[in-house]
């Protein structure tokens, strides 16, 4: 199975990526021992560059086209000198970047609200050296969105003086989300939202799901590649989903709302506690192992290693937030999905239903409103989630969003 395989409805940006590849290994094959030419710029008459911007709508596949392009420059497939295209799925170099352990492809995925100087610095320090293994020294940064204005100032002068066989690979979901100097540097690479069939058909041939909970799965998700596949492999998944998509029958009076916000908020907290227990108790026992403390005995740490312990936990709390929040916005991704389908219930539109399996609930509010109150309430939801963007107490926010719901 080659790397590309998974870049579903992606066809334009999966035949830049492959000429950029080619392109790449031919730089590599053809270079002299100790060649010290940096890779050409964007706009350059090769394909291949050393900064690269991928956008999308959340769920298009930027993460994957990122890894599938690192995995392809990473390729050490003989075929290739056969003219066989570089990314062939099987050879070390292809597997290795593809799951994780490759030692010259960094995958950068924050596990906070944002990423910092500090992280940046030392990124910007390991693109500066020579490929370890490798055929290229590559950077795959998922959230670049989420950078910091200084850590934003950092990367900007590792793109603007590249090292020579380094290559940046920033996955935003806008260009508006990265500095306009940053940009400007790099390759863009629009992908878009996947056909629902192309979904369920991925979730078929690679996850082997059953084709009828497949496609539901990709309705459900109107074409969000990983959100359809943890909706159609996890039960917890589809019961919290259900119990959202009851919301809107809830909010009869101000004690049902509050009662109803309550519910929502917990059940992200809850959900956000299930995912940190597991994963922060296998790393603060990694931790205090390599601090020389003996595993499993709850003996006292070595003098002078409290800070090291100390940072850890902020990280986790700071991980455990923004897993609340995470599960918070895809709840109200879901609440807004219902009221679009009521909207569409209301105006007689052919589109599609992402709810179809929640018919009844659908008429019933579609038949107890008009469209300008089922706007009002979509604006109320995506208000919502600006306020949780703006540190706004989630409950508060909340709260707000099912009086209003109410209301309108």
């Amino acid at each position: 199975m080659a790397v590309w395989d998974d870049l579903v409805g992606q066809q334009q940006v999966t035949g830049q990526l492959l000429a950029a590849a080619r392109d790449a290994d031919a730089l590599v094959t053809e270079a002299e021992p100790g060649e010290d030419d940096a890779p050409p710029e964007p706009g350059g008459s090769s394909s291949m560059t050393h900064a690269w911007l991928f956008t999308g709508p959340p769920g298009s596949g930027r993460s994957t086209a990122a890894r599938a392009f690192a995995a392809a420059l990473q390729c050490v497939s003989p075929d290739r000198a056969l003219g066989g295209a570089p990314g062939c799925g099987f050879c070390d170099g292809c597997h290795t970047a593809l799951i994780g352990t490759h030692a010259d492809v960094e995958v950068v995925r924050t596990q906070g609200l944002s990423i910092g100087v500090k992280e940046t610095r030392e990124l910007v320090r390991r693109a500066q050296l020579s490929p370890a293994t490798g055929r290229w020294q590559v950077i795959v940064m998922e959230d670049a969105d989420r950078l910091t204005e200084g850590a934003c100032n950092v990367l900007l002068k590792a793109i603007e003086e590249p090292a020579p066989r380094t290559v940046w690979l920033l996955c935003t979901p806008s260009i508006e989300d990265v500095l306009p100097t940053i940009r400007s540097r790099c390759r863009l690479l629009t992908l878009r939202t996947p056909s629902v069939d192309a979904v369920a058909d991925l979730l078929v041939r690679r996850d082997g799901v059953d084709p009828a909970r497949a496609r539901a799965a990709a309705e459900a998700t109107q074409g969000h590649i990983g959100r359809a596949r943890r909706l159609a492999t996890d039960e917890q998944a589809r019961t919290r989903r259900a119990a959202v998509l009851k919301l809107p029958l809830r909010v009869d009076d101000i004690g049902a709302c509050l009662k109803a916000a309550q519910e929502l908020v917990d059940a992200a907290a809850e959900d956000a506690k299930q995912i940190a227990e597991e994963t922060d108790a296998r790393e603060t026992e990694e931790l205090r192992a390599a601090l020389g403390a003996a595993a499993g005995t709850g003996s006292r740490l070595p003098r002078g290693t409290a800070g090291a312990m100390k940072e850890l936990q902020d990280r986790q709390k700071t991980r455990s937030t923004r897993i609340k929040r995470d599960t918070l916005d895809l709840a109200l991704t879901d609440l807004t999905g219902f009221y679009r389908d009521v909207l569409a219930l209301q105006l007689g539109s052919s589109v599609a239903l992402a709810n179809s399996g929640q018919r009844d609930a659908l008429e019933r509010v579609a038949a107890g409103s008009g469209p300008e109150n089922t706007l009002r309430r979509i604006e109320a939801v995506i208000a919502c989630r600006d306020a949780m963007d703006r540190n706004v107490a989630p409950l508060l926010a909340v709260e707000a969003m099912t009086m209003a719901l109410r209301a309108g």
